[in-house]
């Protein structure tokens, strides 16, 4: 199946692309890899009236560190994520999660803005987002917006951005130096959709966790910050505490049914994630032995 027949255009500048939204709202598109958005069309999913094409805004691509914020722009690709320095020493979780992104010819095209905008609940980087505590930099006819990563993601495929605007960057608060981080997921084969994943963060103390943030994916309509995090910070990690936390994590959980699992195995892996994420982080083995059921 191919695409339904639509205009395409080049954006000149940022400027450029808004006018090109204002005027077309809802009818138009937005291409920067390309990566989601045209296997979609191709399948009919999406039949927009209009592509405007901003993979030539340089202004839009790029990693920088400016006192505490790391920013990145929304057109820096995953290869290049990979690459840059700046993310190995202030987001290395963000650099582990982008290694399990697909294959590496996806990996050169696809766009850190792509894939937040395209809000894939079984994408790692919103997760990553809602862990990593980001702001969302948005443009639009009225100006920038500021949009914190757990008001951005609204449901399958949906965001806080508006016909009108368009995705410019993404703010990351440096990683505390003392802090620690996990990720992981589950999918049949490497470079597949997770069936479900985690990307944490953490800092440490004597042993017990001072700070814990738990981003999932594939667990609902958008990735889930868990709030059953709370249960394991400042207090004796023992298998009694995890399975409490671990029942918590399973009433915050909503999974969805697909070819790939069904909700039951969705709540049991996101379990066995949480056990395995906390015995490694805590080097404790014993913890990890045997997942909550």
């Amino acid at each position: 199946m191919k695409a339904s027949a639509f205009a395409y255009a080049r954006a000149t500048s940022v400027a450029n692309a808004l006018e090109m939204l204002t005027t077309y709202g809802e009818r138009a598109k937005v291409l920067s890899g390309g990566q989601s958005l045209l296997p979609a069309m191709n399948l009919r999913l999406v039949a927009p009236e209009l592509i405007v094409d901003i993979g030539e805004l340089t202004e839009l691509r790029g990693v920088a560190v400016k006192g505490e914020v790391l920013t990145i722009g929304a057109l820096t690709r995953h290869a290049d994520l990979l690459k840059s320095r700046e993310v190995a020493a202030h987001a290395p979780l963000l650099k582990d999660a982008v290694a399990h992104i697909a294959h590496p010819a996806i990996r050169n095209r696809g766009t850190i803005g792509g894939s937040l905008a395209h809000a894939d609940p079984a994408s790692e980087l919103p997760a990553c987002m809602l862990t990593l505590g980001a702001t969302i930099i948005a443009r639009g006819p009225g100006g920038e917006r500021r949009i914190a990563a757990n008001e951005f993601f609204v449901g399958i495929y949906e965001t806080a951005l508006t016909p009108q605007e368009l995705l410019v960057a993404v703010e990351l608060p440096v990683t505390p130096k003392n802090s620690t981080h996990f990720f992981h997921e589950f999918a049949r084969r490497h470079g597949d959709y997770a069936i479900v994943g985690l990307a944490a963060q953490a800092s440490i103390r004597d042993g017990r966790f001072a700070d814990l943030r738990l981003g999932f994916f594939a667990v609902g309509d958008r990735p889930l910050l868990a709030e059953s995090a709370s249960k394991l910070v400042d207090v004796a990690i023992t298998p009694a505490v995890l399975i409490e936390a671990a029942s918590a994590l399973d009433d915050e959980l909503d999974p969805l049914e697909d070819q790939q699992a069904t909700p039951a195995m969705r709540r049991h892996l996101a379990k066995v994630l949480l056990a395995r994420c906390v015995s490694l982080l805590l080097a404790r083995p014993d913890l990890g032995a045997g997942a909550p059921a």
